[in-house]
């Protein structure tokens, strides 16, 4: 099972909001053991969103399963020393303090590697620890602005705003990947290592094909095969004001796609140059014509990478979601929809995340002992 790829691997969280806390939530599917440090009032996110009879948001409870979650106060000497004998037992540690944060607290990475050579530190921070926006304050809107990606997305009046946050989940999957890098390299020669993850550049080298196409030339919304400058590759609005998504982007599908709505004068066109504003506006005449569910029970037989827009109820109810198994679905909170780690390992079904418990100060340490 995936939650046995790294038994007793220790994780000291002492992230907060999305990224961080979503970084260790995969490494807890791994079977990494969290245990995620908040300060006296707690985690912002706690109460971020829609929040439940008990005060808690269901967009918390979902980013901090299996985890163990304990509140200190690094600013008294109780706090600081409670948090040193955690360090001591660690494997690794993810913080998304601001750079210069984790020093003040005394903390730093000499002080870090002094308590634990062994301890793998990932600093997840906004712009990363050095350079001209390092302490500059950020969220995902503004990390997306800066990549150059924003301009590339939605419509040739506006950007949209991307959901789910892409610089937030691009970072988390990077600090990951390099602590589990990180982890292969202990378990060889007994060492740990310094980790700087930017959330700014995880999503910036997520960007590398539009940089790429920014060399080339201006390149602008709905202009590109890729960003709505092609027929075969939009999103277009059914009768009942429902949404379509269209990929045909191959010859064979396109050709499927018009022969079964029985426009087959389309065929020759895909090739046309971009945008391909005429024929985008004739298919965007044909889509009106039919309701969403009417134009999926054309498509969705016809093998040409046609699919309705979801909601998201919608997609938790969608026999393909419902029989891989990877959402639960539960009331707790108010009613949450946890997606584990989409992978298995040797075939065998996913495991269901424990809900999180709150220890008090004093007694975490003695977890790991």
């Amino acid at each position: 099972m995936l939650n046995t790829l790294l038994p007793g691997f220790k994780v000291l969280d002492l992230s907060q909001y999305i990224p961080g806390p979503y970084a260790t939530l995969l490494l807890s599917d791994m079977g990494a053991d969290v245990i995620k440090v908040e300060p006296p009032q707690g985690d912002p996110m706690r109460t971020f969103g829609p929040v439940a009879d008990d005060g808690l948001s269901p967009l918390y409870r979902v980013l901090n399963g299996n985890k163990t979650i304990v509140h200190l106060d690094l600013k008294t000497a109780e706090g600081k020393a409670e948090l040193e004998r955690l360090v001591q037992q660690a494997d690794a540690l993810v913080e998304s303090f601001r750079p210069g944060v984790l020093p003040r607290l005394g903390f730093g990475p000499e002080r870090l590697l002094s308590l634990n050579p062994r301890l793998i530190h990932c600093a997840l921070s906004g712009y990363g620890q050095t350079g001209p926006l390092a302490l500059q304050a950020g969220h995902d809107l503004t990390y997306m602005a800066l990549t150059g990606a924003l301009s590339l997305m939605g419509t040739e009046e506006t950007p949209v705003i991307p959901f789910p946050p892409i610089a937030d989940h691009a970072g988390a999957m990077h600090a990951v990947m390099a602590i589990l890098a990180a982890a292969v390299r202990q378990s060889r020669e007994g060492v740990g290592a310094s980790i700087d993850v930017s959330l700014f550049e995880s999503a910036l080298g997520m960007n590398a094909l539009g940089l790429t196409l920014g060399l080339t030339g201006p390149v602008l919304p709905e202009t590109d095969l890729l960003n709505g400058g092609a027929a075969c590759y939009r999103l277009y609005r059914c009768k009942d004001g429902r949404f379509a998504a269209l990929a045909p982007l191959e010859p064979k599908f396109w050709r499927a796609f018009c022969l079964a709505v029985e426009r087959p004068d389309w065929i020759d066109r895909q090739g046309e140059p971009m945008p391909q504003t005429a024929l985008i506006a004739e298919i965007a005449a044909l889509f009106l014509t039919r309701t969403l569910d009417e134009w999926s029970a054309v498509l969705t037989p016809v093998d040409c990478c046609f699919d309705p827009v979801l909601t998201p109820v919608e997609s938790l109810r969608h026999p393909h979601v419902v029989d891989r198994g990877y959402v639960k679905t539960g009331s707790a909170g108010g009613g949450m929809a946890e997606v584990v780690f989409p992978a298995r390992v040797n075939g065998l079904p996913p495991v269901e995340r424990r809900p999180f418990r709150q220890v008090g100060e004093g007694a975490v340490s003695t977890l790991w002992r």
